[in-house]
């Protein structure tokens, strides 16, 4: 298993970079097409969208067919799908090809699943929480490479690149993973419709799902106008820098770490609580001080460190609930996490036009208040119901 793990991390970091790649390039993405910042921000939108959708149609799958080769399947038809968006000639098709690509970007929510079956329940928040941070690490250094690599050949290379970095990968994954089967076949049509009964005897899940989506709502918030606010006054800066600024975040990958120990030791919910009230407070920060380099690291890593903890937390509770519906727990939490996602990208898009950096923290600040207010309102354990069995939903 020790061994096993780490190429998990890898692999979740690899693949879920795909998602954001475009976040440090959306300014140059809308000199190239003639785009406003409001259409521009719809390619971060489509491709979290389409993670949904894939999240939501593809990975139960998992809880009913060998893992390993999904895993290998999905990191294959996103390496393509990394091509079509490379190579997108016009925004319309740009669009289509990134929604595309969210839909194919669904590795790292079959790796981390793959990894809580290696593990017992003394040390699946370390297992959960090792993955996760390798996953973060990837969509940090995402931004980083993204950005250096379109200051100096363009908006494309970054996408072509990491078509090249997944293949390389396909190849390891096939030498080193092993088969990974579910207890037992379910027909993918009950898969689809067990997912509301599952939903409506599970009020953790309710719980940590709209914890999770209030989050990376906040999180989608920043990122995605991250570039506009750095290239703006009195900053003036391009798509490395907003690039360089993921780096800062990697505090988010010690934070998921940190988390996952202390779930195991504490059980979850004042690391999750802990990690909603951290970005609400970030915002703030961004807010008084934005307009300074000083000000937006600051607020980058309270940002990470908070929505990574939440994130950690909520899924090492979900996936504890029951073994034989593991994937599609994960599924479940992940919809809602990226629906957020989606919905912050749009609201950061709209706030900037409209707004400006005030409206950006304010509507981010908003997601993040939300969210400590669902912590103190919604159902926690002790008030759910008795756990539903495999053999009742499926």
């Amino acid at each position: 298993m020790n061994g096993i793990l780490p190429l998990l991390a890898v692999t979740a970091g690899v693949t879920a970079a795909n998602l954001y790649y475009a976040q440090p390039l959306l300014a140059d993405m809308a000199r190239a097409f003639d785009a406003t910042p409001g259409a521009i921000g719809l390619v971060t939108t489509a491709a979290q969208l389409g993670f949904a959708t894939g999240l939501l149609l593809v990975t139960p799958l998992a809880d009913s067919y060998d893992r390993r080769r999904l895993i290998l399947g999905a990191a294959t038809a996103g390496m393509l799908a990394l091509i079509g968006v490379g190579l997108a000639p016009t925004l319309p098709v740009l669009l289509i090809a990134s929604y595309l690509l969210g839909i194919l970007t669904i590795t790292p929510q079959l790796c981390v699943p793959y990894a809580a079956a290696l593990a017992d329940d003394r040390t699946r928040g370390r297992s959960v929480g090792l993955v996760v941070s390798g996953l973060l690490v990837g969509i940090l250094l995402s931004r980083t490479v993204s950005g250096a690599l379109g200051s100096r050949f363009g908006w494309r290379a970054p996408f072509l690149v990491a078509a090249a970095a997944t293949a390389v990968l396909i190849v390891v994954l096939a030498r080193l993973l092993q088969p990974q089967l579910p207890p037992r076949r379910v027909p993918y049509r009950e898969l689809l419709r067990s997912l509301p009964k599952i939903v409506a005897n599970l009020p953790p899940l309710r719980r940590h799902a709209v914890l999770g989506a209030f989050a990376f709502a906040a999180f989608s918030v920043f990122w995605t106008t991250l570039p506009f606010r750095l290239a703006a006054p009195p900053l003036h800066y391009g798509s490395e820098v907003a690039g360089l600024f993921g780096l800062l975040g990697v505090a988010g990958a010690f934070a998921a770490q940190l988390a996952g120990r202390l779930t195991d030791r504490y059980g979850s919910r004042w690391v999750n609580g802990g990690g909603i009230a951290v970005v609400a407070i970030s915002y703030a920060v961004l807010a008084a001080a934005g307009h300074t380099l000083l000000g937006l690291g600051l607020g980058i890593v309270l940002l990470d460190f908070g929505v990574q903890g939440n994130h950690v937390s909520n899924q090492t509770r979900i996936l504890g609930l029951d073994d034989s519906l593991r994937n599609r727990l994960n599924t479940i939490y992940m919809v809602a996490f990226f629906l957020g996602g989606a919905v912050g990208s749009a609201v950061g898009s709209w706030s900037w036009s409209r707004w400006g950096w005030a409206g950006v923290t304010a509507c981010g600040g908003a997601f993040g208040v939300a969210g400590v207010i669902a912590f103190g309102l919604l159902p926690g354990a002790a008030q759910s119901r008795p756990l539903v069995t495999s053999e009742s939903i499926s």
